[in-house]
């Protein structure tokens, strides 16, 4: 049975402590703070052994979850797959991509799996949207949130933006070719707004837009795919599906409200406009992803979130950054 470590229980490492517990095949033996304080009232809520220092809980674990601030990341991941234990990195795995690859190469050498933790390719919404997406165009994302202290230590692209670069490279599946970014510090000595347009190879664009100093929240995606349009609400959990269908189509049976808006002619061919909003999976994004860490783990599978997909969203976030700076310079 492996055995489950949670490096640094704050808001989500706390989550994390939680959910593990109630993952079939593990057990969860141990957590480790920065703050003894909140290590210690972590343990007593949840019945997890606090261990004294990372070197006590790396002893007792075979899988660690590294949810620690993200300046902090390359070196506990560092000195956990030295150890040889399987980690999952939240997101961004470093701060820079030469830690990411650093960490990657080391994980290959010691035959131990990295997941990063880039929890919206877990979320109900993008699983029901998958099988509506051929050749996706154009892309459009909003994520915002309220303010909050926490994550003010990176910049936004990295803090918020990263989770929809990630969703959009794993959609794409095309190398950038260009980039235009523009952001704004506002309240925080890091961005807290930025807005990206990313041009693909293959002629793909992404509008991509993250704030963490709004109002109201929001993580909205908009795809525009071959004959179809989807709208999907990763706080709702929800997805709406424009697509055009002919009597030629093969017959569609999905779960969910369909709906016949129209019809229109397309290459002389006549389309009917479809509405649908399919189910979506009941599942808690989290666990899920806790879970299928689990099972690569056990057979020797690739994550579905690896190393090398955290480095890929961390190079485009870089880049946004890099872009940000040369034109604030300018």
């Amino acid at each position: 049975m492996l055995r489950i470590g949670i490096a640094g229980v704050g808001h989500l490492g706390k989550i994390h402590a939680k959910l593990w517990k109630e993952v079939e095949g593990v057990s969860t033996v141990a957590i480790y703070d920065a703050n003894p304080a909140q290590a210690s009232a972590i343990s007593n809520e949840t019945g997890i052994e606090n261990a004294d220092d990372l070197e006590g809980l790396l002893e007792k674990v075979d899988v660690l979850s590294i949810v620690t601030p993200t300046p902090t990341h390359y070196e506990v991941a560092k000195q956990a797959i030295l150890a040889g234990k399987h980690v999952l990195i939240e997101k961004p795995i470093t701060t820079t991509t030469e830690q990411a690859h650093d960490l990657i190469e080391l994980a290959k050498s010691k035959d131990v799996k990295i997941q990063v933790g880039h929890i919206e390719r877990f979320n109900p919404a993008l699983l029901a949207a998958e099988r509506y997406l051929d050749d996706p165009r154009f892309f459009e994302s909003h994520r915002m949130a309220q303010f909050q202290p926490r994550g003010t230590d990176v910049a936004v692209v990295l803090d918020l933006m990263i989770h929809d670069i990630d969703v959009i490279l794993s959609l794409v599946k095309s190398p950038v070719r260009s980039i235009d970014a523009s952001g704004v510090a506002v309240v925080s000595e890091e961005l807290d707004i930025a807005n990206a347009r990313i041009k693909f190879e293959n002629g793909a664009v992404a509008n991509v837009t993250a704030s963490r100093i709004s109002q109201t929240p929001m993580r909205k995606l908009r795809i525009f795919a071959k004959e179809a349009y989807l709208s999907l609400d990763f706080g709702m959990k929800s997805v709406d599906v424009f697509r055009l269908e002919s009597a030629l189509d093969p017959v569609k049976q999905h779960a969910g409200l369909t709906m016949k808006l129209g019809q229109i002619e397309k290459g002389n061919v006549p389309r009917t406009i479809i509405y649908e909003k399919p189910d979506v999976p009941e599942l808690n994004p989290l666990k899920y992803e806790l879970e299928l860490f689990r099972d690569a783990i056990l057979q020797h599978s690739r994550p579905v979130v690896s190393g090398e997909d955290g480095l890929k969203a961390l190079e485009v976030a870089e880049e946004i950054l890099k872009t940000i700076k040369s034109e604030t310079i300018v």
